[in-house]
């Protein structure tokens, strides 16, 4: 079906004829329940698109709870929206939700590991940001006992040589390391033998 002819847009587009304010007043209030997010949430992509496309900045609006667009997307599992949306818009993966909680963050926790690759690839410069706790990616990754998460994760920071992202302490002072240790997790510590000795021995 041609995008001129979506059902969806078509009603869109009459809600903006009668309106011409309709996404224009969403985007003035602090939090919103947004045509954007109602789009997302149950995966109707055109549609999520056209409103993205329309209004950039509702793509990092925050609804009553918290979330994102893209962060319901993930929640209801509409994989093709979430992967159309972050193609068009790549830097929907840094919004940070409640918590400070990213979709990067919630792929780790999740470990949706196609996402997560492509989330990384999309938009490398997610895996630098932290949650209220200061916990990066890979701090959940741990916490959650998420070893094939943390394996991508690894894997992506010696390739891109962003190792000082291992480096990284929550609020309680832990680093990875600490928190693998904590959790009994000696198979994240030993993972990777040469990354082990960067982190603990190089400045």
């Amino acid at each position: 079906m041609d995008g001129a002819q979506d059902p969806d847009i078509i009603a869109l587009y009459k809600r903006i004829r009668t309106n011409p304010e309709y996404l224009e007043g969403q985007n003035d209030l602090p939090f919103a329940e947004t045509p954007l997010h109602g789009a997302a949430s149950e995966g109707r992509t055109h549609l999520a698109l056209e409103i993205l496309r329309l209004k950039p900045s509702l793509g990092k609006k925050l609804n009553l709870d918290g979330l994102s667009p893209l962060d319901l997307a993930l929640r209801n599992e509409h994989t093709s929206t979430v992967k159309r949306l972050v193609k068009y818009y790549p830097e929907l993966i840094r919004v940070q939700g409640r918590e400070g909680i990213t979709p990067l963050h919630y792929v780790v926790e999740t470990e949706d590991i196609d996402l997560l690759i492509e989330f990384l690839m999309v938009c490398p410069s997610s895996i630098k940001d932290l949650t209220v706790r200061d916990e990066t990616a890979v701090h959940i990754a741990i916490k959650n006992k998420k070893l094939r998460a943390f394996k991508v994760l690894l894997g992506w920071l010696r390739r891109n040589d962003n190792i000082t992202v291992l480096r990284c302490r929550d609020e309680q002072g832990n680093t990875m390391l600490h928190l693998a240790a904590l959790t009994n997790q000696p198979q994240a510590c030993f993972y990777n033998a040469d990354i082990l000795y960067i982190v603990l021995f190089r400045a």
